[in-house]
């Protein structure tokens, strides 16, 4: 899960002055190009369904590719990392804990979105509750990820660029990267920005691995002696208290706002949703999973071992881009830098496409319902337009307005648990109706709200992970108490929506009597105990 960006403009940290070569730069424009060309080649825009879900035909490996690179966005790049220079591996947990709730999501959650045919996840509660719902969470999610996801990645972008190229303007930058990443999503949609990200994914990968092999290199010893004796900083398992990640929020809170990263998150599981059936799917999201293990020793551990080879940053978040700049040979360096440029532009795209498809598919198609579908490719291109340019005016201001980003981020967490309530309340229980889910989603903006600006005064200095879970009682306590009080939910909204444990049940058996190696679950379980092992070696 993401962790927020807090920047100010012209406060770039480098531990030295840095020449970047010729070779490295046609590498990185080499990439550039061939990214775009790729993108274009194989890109659909024949009708909604190939340009908003890429013709629901893609096979696991590349759901869980693109579901990848999509998920490591420039917070998890720059910003894990970071907090790992910071506070050690306790940011790791949000990963840990996230690969749990893949696991859930892909067993309960994910044959419900799929069996119902949506083409956006708000579309989901539109189905299980009423159109209200559906377009409140739209707005949310289209407001945030204008505003901070897609306008982050590019603020980000433009701070990796201004360290190699310290002249270049911030404003240049920033339309230079929202045009790459517009140059193929737009005319290709989401079959585009898939194939895109399956190249952006490897090459993550293995310049990871490259970067990670260095490190170890230079300061794998230091890491060795912190294992051995045991040092805080390599521990997952926190005291109570602690400020990055105390024990108690891994189970109480985590899980809460994973499952909004995982499950209702539209940017995320839109790759999920072009799953050719159920179980491609399934395997595409563990697969994602296993990915995601990789991030402990290609971003949390270099992170760690950072501290011993650049200390003294005044910028934890400009740990990952030092590394790179900074123990990358020349050539690789271009590769390295490649890579870093494949998160950016990989989760601006997935962000790009995803806005335009809640715009086009949760408000345009309702209000024009005779709108052919190649209107709503064209409406989906326009609003792709709109959105970058938005996103791309607005980035340059998030470094003047650090605390604003920050707050927006906290209310995000706070909106997320009424948000999260609705849709395990919708799957898990049959008696939640419309209005217990849109009163309960109002009453939690409501607290969102309020939080923002009289959280002291109501939390003081409680941990925002312990806060999680106290405003998702709140608001399931608030749409059940509202359900009570209305009608029963028709029968017909509960067939495609809510789970059946019947199902779970038979699909354990099936894969008993089956191939164990061909079953999802069977690798669900390998993951679970892997989880489980890496806690247990950085308890």
């Amino acid at each position: 899960m993401p962790l927020p960006l807090q920047h100010k403009p012209n406060h770039f940290h480098i531990v030295e002055q840095f020449h970047i070569r010729t070779l490295d730069l046609t590498v990185i424009g080499a990439y550039l190009l061939f990214i775009i060309w790729w993108g274009l080649k194989n890109g659909k825009s024949e009708d909604s369904q190939s340009y908003f879900l890429a013709g629901r035909s893609m096979p696991w490996w590349v759901v869980g590719l693109s579901l990848f690179a999509a998920s490591i966005s420039s917070t998890t790049l720059i910003g894990q990392s970071g907090d790992a220079y910071h506070t050690g591996l306790a940011v790791f947990n949000y990963n840990l804990t996230g690969i749990i709730v893949m696991i859930f999501f892909a067993v309960c959650i994910l044959p419900l979105y799929l069996k119902s045919k949506i083409f956006t996840i708000p579309e989901f509660l539109e189905k299980r509750f009423d159109k209200r719902s559906r377009y409140y969470f739209s707005a949310i999610c289209i407001i945030g990820n204008i505003f901070l996801d897609a306008a982050g990645a590019l603020y980000a972008a433009a701070l990796i660029i201004k360290l190699i190229m310290p002249e270049a303007d911030l404003q240049l930058i920033i339309v230079v990267f929202a045009v790459i990443a517009a140059s193929y999503t737009i005319p290709g949609g989401l079959s585009s920005a898939i194939n895109a990200e399956i190249i952006q994914a490897a090459i993550l990968i293995l310049g990871s691995i490259m970067l990670t092999t260095l490190c170890f290199m230079q300061g794998g010893e230091y890491f060795a002696d912190l294992f051995s004796n045991g040092d805080l900083s390599l521990k997952l398992i926190r005291p109570l208290f602690d400020n990055a990640t105390p024990w108690l929020g891994l189970i109480v809170g985590m899980p809460i706002t994973g499952l909004y990263f995982w499950a209702n998150n539209q940017t995320l599981v839109q790759r999920v949703l072009s799953a050719k059936n159920i179980e491609e799917g399934r395997k595409g999201v563990i697969f994602t999973g296993f990915l995601t293990m990789l991030t402990l020793v290609i971003i949390a551990i270099p992170g760690v071992i950072a501290r011993h080879l650049f200390p003294g940053l005044e910028k934890p978040d400009m740990v990952y881009p030092n590394m790179v700049l900074n123990l990358m040979p020349i050539g690789l360096l271009g590769v390295m830098l490649a890579a870093l440029l494949s998160a950016l532009t990989s989760t601006l795209s997935a962000i790009l496409n995803s806005t335009s498809t809640l715009f086009t598919i949760d408000f345009y198609a309702q209000f024009n319902k005779k709108a052919s579908s190649r209107k709503l490719v064209v409406v989906g291109k326009i609003a792709s337009c709109v959105i970058i340019i938005l996103a791309a005016l607005w980035a340059p201001f998030i470094g003047y307005f650090g605390s604003l980003l920050k707050y927006y981020q906290e209310m995000l967490s706070y909106i997320a648990p009424p948000i999260v309530g609705a849709f395990l309340l919708g799957i898990f229980t049959k008696r939640t109706n419309a209005n217990g889910a849109f009163v309960g989603l109002i009453a939690g903006l409501v607290v969102a709200v309020s939080l923002l600006f009289f959280k002291n005064a109501i939390f003081g200095d409680m941990h925002f992970l312990y806060i999680v879970p106290i405003l998702l009682i709140l608001s399931l306590i608030v749409m059940w108490t509202v359900s009570l009080f209305g009608p029963r939910p028709d029968n017909e909204k509960l067939m495609t929506t809510t789970f059946h444990y019947k199902d779970l049940k038979s699909e354990i058996v099936s894969a008993y009597h089956s191939n164990w190696l061909s079953s999802y679950l069977f690798w669900a379980v390998i993951l679970l105990v892997l989880s489980a092992f890496v806690w247990i070696i950085f308890s």
